[in-house]
């Protein structure tokens, strides 16, 4: 099976992976996160044995890079500092509405945060999102489903602050 050139790939899907870094790791670290998940693709391109659903292969590539960055991130603050540990790590994409949902996506368990993430910044569908996260794609639709309901009651309550009385 050939591969169609790596720079096809690139040229095709480099602002999906730039979006999706953004929105796991924020704008200070998107740049750094999307390079190393450029390199770690272009190392194994040559290894896929298929050419199937590439964008979602490097989603899933891009998320790893992620996933690595915030576990080096923990490794590398110290233990008696817990403000730096609640330091929220996602950001909206550079082209998202302000307001206060993308605090409340940050504010999401990881599992779900990132599941929605890639599910509506990556665009993917609930078996890319599975196996980006290593999980099934029901577990998939569960952690959207669950991250959304309570994105929704978070809404509901900054939208009614009177129904909390």
């Amino acid at each position: 099976m050939s591969l169609p050139p790596f720079q096809h790939l690139v040229d095709e899907h480099w602002r999906d992976v730039a979006r999706l870094a953004h929105g796991l790791v924020g704008p200070v670290h998107a740049d750094d996160v999307a390079q190393q998940a450029w390199t770690q693709a272009l190392v194994a391109y040559p290894r896929l044995t298929h050419a199937r659903n590439l964008r979602s292969w490097l989603l899933t590539v891009t998320h790893r890079c992620a996933m690595d960055h915030h576990r080096r991130a923990r490794r590398t603050v110290p233990h008696d500092d817990p403000a730096a540990l609640a330091e929220a790590p996602v950001a909206p994409p550079p082209d998202a509405p302000s307001g206060d949902l993308w605090r409340m996506v940050a504010a999401l368990p990881e599992r779900q945060r990132d599941a929605v993430v890639l599910r509506f910044v990556g665009d993917l569908d609930h078996r890319a999102v599975a196996a980006a996260l290593g999980t099934t794609p029901g577990m998939s639709r569960r952690l959207v489903s669950d991250a959304l309901a309570t994105l929704r009651l978070d809404l509901h309550d900054v939208q009614h602050p009177e129904d909390l009385r």
